[in-house]
């Protein structure tokens, strides 16, 4: 999967595409963020969180969709907490929500052609040029004639990150890309990913830790409505050195343990004296911060 064909290549701009500082929003008495400050450069930056932690309302704010109640935002040089600076930013921006909206009636290359208009696209030929070259992208040529209602739920998907992709975005933002796609299609999406973090900033929200510790420079960790972690997968695969563990039975005091296809059992926590311990995965770290970090929440109420 390639996304070359006719698309212009830019130079590696400004080294911080995204500076949050302190964003914070709330609904009613639930704190959906709570101070979040983070970076984001050149490169795919994976987002990990629970469900519910606030994953989708921070890329909803970054993607100018949402507005915070508090804090400060630089999105590609510009505010878009004001109406100037929020077009500036829309019109270098690509964004794949959680649920992109599609009309069923429309065909794949219609939807993509009407995101097109709206991103001022207005030449009908390069416009459907465009069009073409991201449908190809994103392997739908043979489908892009064909009815949005009558296409597999990874198919919409891939529907919807075409529409992303349109002129050539400076900032991707992709909430959970890879949902409803077999494994064969996750392995060419991240193909695509990492062409596409070469130059631009790609944020990337998944609970797929493979697809991150495959193509992410960066990771960050968000966990009731705050950053736990930024840092590098393998500095998050760190936090639990020493904590990773196999035995022949299961251990009822770790935080997680489950028997592996080789018959042994693999356990996350703290290991007994004397145990044989693992080389850590992301995953592992990953679940060793959010305990702490519930712990932490727990402690303090």
């Amino acid at each position: 999967m390639s996304i070359d064909a006719a698309a212009p290549r830019r130079p590696h701009g400004t080294d911080v595409a995204v500076r949050a500082d302190g964003l914070t929003l709330r609904y009613g008495r639930k704190t959906a963020l709570d101070g979040v400050t983070l970076a984001l450069g050149t490169g795919v930056t994976g987002l990990l969180g629970p469900n519910g932690a606030g994953k989708t309302t921070l890329l909803r704010i970054l993607a100018t969709a949402l507005a915070p109640d508090a804090g400060s935002l630089r999105v590609l040089g510009h505010d878009p907490l004001t109406g100037p600076g929020r077009l500036a930013v829309r019109r270098r921006l690509g964004y794949l929500p959680q649920d992109p909206g599609f009309h069923p009636g429309f065909t794949a290359f219609e939807f993509v052609d009407y995101v097109a208009i709206l991103k001022e696209l207005t030449h009908r030929g390069d416009r459907h040029a465009e069009v073409r070259r991201v449908l190809s992208a994103v392997g739908l040529d043979d489908q892009r004639r064909t009815r949005i209602r009558a296409l597999s739920g990874g198919m919409r998907q891939r529907v919807a990150l075409a529409a992303a992709l349109i002129g050539d975005p400076d900032l991707l933002v992709l909430d959970e890309p890879t949902v409803g796609l077999d494994p064969q299609q996750r392995m060419r999406f991240r193909e695509l990913f990492a062409d596409l973090g070469e130059d631009r900033a790609v944020l990337l929200s998944t609970h797929q830790t493979e697809d991150v510790m495959s193509l992410c420079r960066q990771v960050v960790v968000i966990d009731r409505g705050a950053v736990r972690f930024s840092g590098t997968p393998a500095e998050l695969a760190g936090l639990a050195d020493g904590r990773v563990w196999t035995s022949d039975a299961r251990e009822p005091g770790a935080l997680a343990s489950w028997r592996t296809g080789t018959g042994l059992h693999r356990h996350v926590g703290d290991p007994p004296p004397g145990a044989q311990l693992l080389p850590p995965s992301i995953e592992d770290g990953y679940l060793m911060l959010v305990d702490l970090s519930a712990s932490a929440v727990d402690g303090s109420s």
